[in-house]
Parts: C-alpha cells; sequence; structure tokens
C-alpha cells in the first residue's frame, strides 16, 4: 500500500527552506553537463532531504531493472536485494506508479523478505521511493530510491518535499537517456559507415563481391572476438584485414570477370 501526501506539511517554514533548496537545484542544473545530471540530482537529495543518507535512481526497462546511479555501494546493494527478490519500496513503486515510505524495513509487512534482509545485510532501515514520470519513452520505467541506517528516518514532510525533488530526478534522467541513445545512434552510424568503406575496399583489392567481403569481416571479427566496427576501422586505416585461416576452410572465392 502507498503512503499518501500530505495535504498540509506539518511544519512551513522547513518545507519552504526545502522548497528554496531544490529551486537551488534546479538552477545549479542547467549548469551541469547532461552526463553528470543523474549524479548531481541525488547528490542534492542526500544533501536536501531530512533522513536521506543514500539515494539512487531506478531504471525498467522490458521487465529489467538497473541501478542508473547511486551515492554510495550501500544502496546499490538495496537497489540489486530489491532486483533479485522482485519486490521492495523503489520496485513497488516503479509498478504501482506510486509512493512508498517504511520506517521499520526490517517489520514491514508489505515486503517481508526484502525488509528482512536489507536490514540485516545492508543495515538499512528505513526508504522511500517515488516513480518518475519520464518524457519520450513509453517503453521505460524509473524511480527515486532514499534510504537510511536510521528507523523512522523519513516523516510526512520529508515525503512531501521529495515529490519536488522527483520532479527533477525525472528530468535528469530524461534528459541523461536521451544523450544515451543519442551517443548509441550517432555510434551505431559511424560503425556502418566504417563497414561499409571497408567493405569497399575489401571488394576493390580482392576482386570480391560486397557479400564476401561481408563475410571476410565477420569471420576476422568471430576468429580475433572483435568487434566488426573496429575491424573495419583498421581495414580503412591500413589497407589490410588479417585473417587467421582455419584448418580446411576454404578462403572466399572472387568474383569472376
Amino acid at each position: 500500500m502507498s503512503t499518501p501526501l500530505p495535504a498540509t506539511p506539518a511544519d512551513p517554514d522547513g518545507l519552504a527552506e526545502i522548497a528554496d533548496a531544490v529551486v537551488r537545484l534546479g538552477e545549479t542544473l542547467r549548469t551541469v553537463t547532461a552526463d553528470t545530471l543523474v549524479e548531481a540530482v541525488i547528490r542534492q537529495a542526500v544533501e536536501t532531504l531530512p533522513g536521506a543518507r543514500w539515494a539512487s535512481i531506478t531504471t525498467l526497462r522490458h521487465g529489467t531493472f538497473r541501478t542508473l546511479a547511486a551515492t554510495g555501494k550501500r544502496a546499490l546493494q538495496a537497489d540489486a536485494l530489491q532486483y533479485r527478490v522482485g519486490s521492495g519500496p523503489c520496485v513497488d513503486a516503479a509498478l504501482e506508479d506510486s509512493v512508498h515510505r517504511s520506517g521499520d524495513l526490517a517489520h514491514d509487512v508489505r515486503w517481508p523478505e526484502y525488509g528482512a534482509q536489507v536490514a540485516r545485510e545492508v543495515g538499512m532501515r528505513s526508504a522511500l521511493a517515488y516513480r518518475l514520470t519520464l518524457v519520450a519513452d513509453p517503453d521505460l520505467v524509473a524511480a527515486l530510491n532514499l534510504y537510511s541506517d536510521v528507523p523512522d528516518a523519513f516523516d510526512a514532510q520529508t515525503e512531501w518535499a521529495g515529490t519536488m525533488l522527483a520532479t527533477h530526478a525525472a528530468w535528469a534522467v530524461s534528459t541523461a537517456l536521451a544523450q544515451e541513445r543519442a551517443e548509441n545512434l550517432e555510434l551505431a552510424l559511424r560503425s556502418n559507415r566504417e563497414i561499409g568503406t571497408a567493405i569497399g575496399v575489401l571488394m576493390a583489392q580482392h576482386k570480391l563481391t560486397r557479400q564476401q567481403a561481408h563475410e571476410l569481416l565477420r569471420l576476422a571479427s568471430q576468429d580475433t572476438n572483435r568487434k566488426m566496427a573496429d575491424i573495419a576501422t583498421e581495414v580503412v586505416d591500413t589497407g589490410e584485414l588479417s585473417l587467421p585461416r582455419r584448418p580446411g576452410r576454404p578462403a572466399p572465392e572472387a568474383r569472376g570477370d
């Protein structure tokens, strides 16, 4: 069962101070490079939200959970245990689109297996997790996770304040993953160009068909346990292809004139 957000913060002055810190975080993030955005958010979460000792970001895509970033080894361990068990505050927050708070993980009836293990093996006693609303990637789900080794570390006010920081976290994750996708696309395009150029070199040098030249690259990749794109780059740079000959394997035949 998720914890409802309080309608009115118990300490308006304290909440205003946290809100100011979150606003400053938003200003800071505008000057941070995309590859460090997520780390900046979770560091700020630990520094800003009362009770938080560690923080992490969980992502879920096609049924697979992974930790995108964490402020320490114990947060990584707490996350990994949830993924292995298949339940816990961050897993359930991601799956149920909810907020989950626990002040006594060791005895929390919602996660009996995870709570007992994470308290015993990692020393975590409290947790607070938020589902993050991401943009432009319907196949991806994310969650912001806060941990503490102190019982009842997070109260209703911290939970309320954390929703503001979760907004920045969602933006940071969306931005970082968009950059990752763009970089992967650029790498794929560059690799395809190198492979295409290498095929042209081999076709011209050895009078091969396109299919035969591609097969030579594939065999070289398999024999040397290297990526085809790396071998293609070597062919383009040197004009040569080193291909160890397997016993009994004939060389590709040249095309007829």
